[in-house]
């Protein structure tokens, strides 16, 4: 599966984006479908998870209450809607995926990744 992410910019603190990833490629549906950061000098970091058909959702505890993922798999697309951004929200976001066999919420539990794209906030 290949995917591109889209939807990133510059924000104000306290604003929202909502972003944007889709993915070519069948049986979009039977991924686990994720959304990733990588701040300048820091790991890449899980922010959400959603397995098939939205059965199963995780939140890294700094974006629960803020982000919310969610996927049309009618449309092959998964989405991140981010509120009350934050400055050290500012980071590279990824969206990723694997094959629904094992539950993962590390970077290496995904094989499929798209380019990324550049959420800046500003304070």
């Amino acid at each position: 599966v290949q995917l591109q992410a889209s939807g990133g910019g510059l924000v104000q603190a306290g604003g929202s984006l909502a972003l944007s990833c889709s993915a070519s490629g069948d049986r979009f549906s039977m991924y686990i479908m994720a959304w990733f950061r990588q701040a300048p000098g820091k790991e890449r970091e899980i922010l959400a998870a959603i397995g098939r058909s939205g059965s199963r959702v995780h939140y890294a505890d700094s974006v629960k209450g803020r982000f919310t993922i969610s996927r049309d798999d009618a449309n092959d697309k998964v989405y991140l809607a981010m509120n009350s951004l934050k400055p050290d929200d500012t980071a590279v976001y990824y969206c990723a995926a694997e094959f629904d066999t094992n539950w993962g919420l590390l970077q290496y539990d995904y094989t499929y990744w798209g380019p990324g794209t550049l959420v800046t906030v500003s304070s």
